[in-house]
């Protein structure tokens, strides 16, 4: 249902997205997942028309994004990452101008706007303006503008950051509610546990590369059995000597760093844990926590990258 092929975005000399290639199944949920800046907006705007890529090529269904645009228009929902609402009006007012753009009119868009509220849990607040909406409930008004000419491929660009852990919730629930009905999803996240939860394959994405791609399984075993130790720090302290000296101690693989906390990825927790600790007292850094984790995508990309997920 997606296929893209050599995939290259600059700006200037800044290369967001670097010969990216990779396919999406219909009725897949496939994740991007990625730090902040990995190119992963940049793909979707590629993808969704909006962007122009440098050179390769993509295709939605049997269309050209760049050749054949419109067709690829019918065939995609897009939810940015940046809420596109309209703060005075209403939650039903801004799915009727939206549903308006998509070619929808009359009592199909009333319709099709009261059973998409109703889906995404607003029926009751459809009345009130958008500035009167949590952030949860905007983020869940965004989705459902995306959904109203019901596309077979939904493009979701972060859908789920910065709100509360209930609308997050509903959130990743309604996603396989739609992909149980048959939709194919892209999804774009630098939350491990929400790639691990939705998606039937993962790509990794780093610095516009792709640096990793398979089911989750797949992509595990590229760690075998190692594990990742987990030291958060009490005070705002420089750590970076610290993961010089932690990276020379024998059974090691990695060490990332992500704001006031450490991951050591090592071979076994067990017999590395008493070298870390005793390291970590020889700086005189005060442990807040110590934390072992079993191999996730968070880990693979620790070893592939040397560097935590949301560094």
């Amino acid at each position: 249902m997606i296929r893209v092929q050599n995939l290259t975005k600059c700006f200037g000399s800044l290369v967001a997205v670097d010969n990216l290639s990779f396919e999406v199944n219909e009725g897949e949920i496939f994740s991007l997942l990625g730090p902040n800046g990995a190119g992963k907006t940049t793909t979707i705007s590629i993808l969704s028309t909006l962007l122009l890529p440098s050179s390769g090529e993509a295709w939605i269904g049997a269309y050209s994004v760049t050749r054949q645009p419109l067709e690829v228009r019918r065939l995609i929902g897009v939810v940015p990452q940046e809420i596109a609402l309209y703060q005075d009006l209403s939650g039903y007012e801004n799915l009727w101008f939206w549903g308006q753009m998509y070619g929808l009119s009359g009592a199909e868009l009333r319709r099709r706007i009261v059973e998409t509220l109703e889906q995404v849990g607003l029926s009751e607040k459809a009345g009130q303006k958008v500035r009167t909406y949590s952030g949860g409930m905007k983020r869940r008004l965004n989705l459902a503008a995306g959904l109203l000419h019901r596309p077979r491929v939904l493009f979701l660009d972060e859908p789920t950051v910065g709100i509360d852990p209930q609308s997050r919730r509903a959130i990743l629930d309604f996603i396989k509610v739609l992909n149980r009905e048959g939709m194919t999803i892209l999804y774009t996240t630098h939350y491990m546990e929400e790639a691990q939860e939705l998606s039937h394959r993962v790509g990794i994405l780093d610095y516009g590369h792709l640096i990793a791609i398979g089911k989750q399984a797949e992509l595990l075993q590229q760690v075998g059995e190692h594990d990742t130790v987990v030291l958060s720090f009490e005070d705002e302290v420089d750590t970076a000597p610290l993961l010089e000296v932690l990276q020379r101690l024998p059974g090691v693989v990695q060490v990332g760093r992500e704001d006031q906390s450490l991951k050591v990825l090592a071979t076994t927790s067990e017999q590395i844990l008493p070298l870390v600790v005793a390291r970590c007292l020889e700086h005189q850094l005060r442990l807040r926590s110590v934390e072992i984790i079993e191999p996730n995508l968070e880990t693979v990309f620790l070893k592939l990258t040397g560097r935590a997920l949301r560094d």
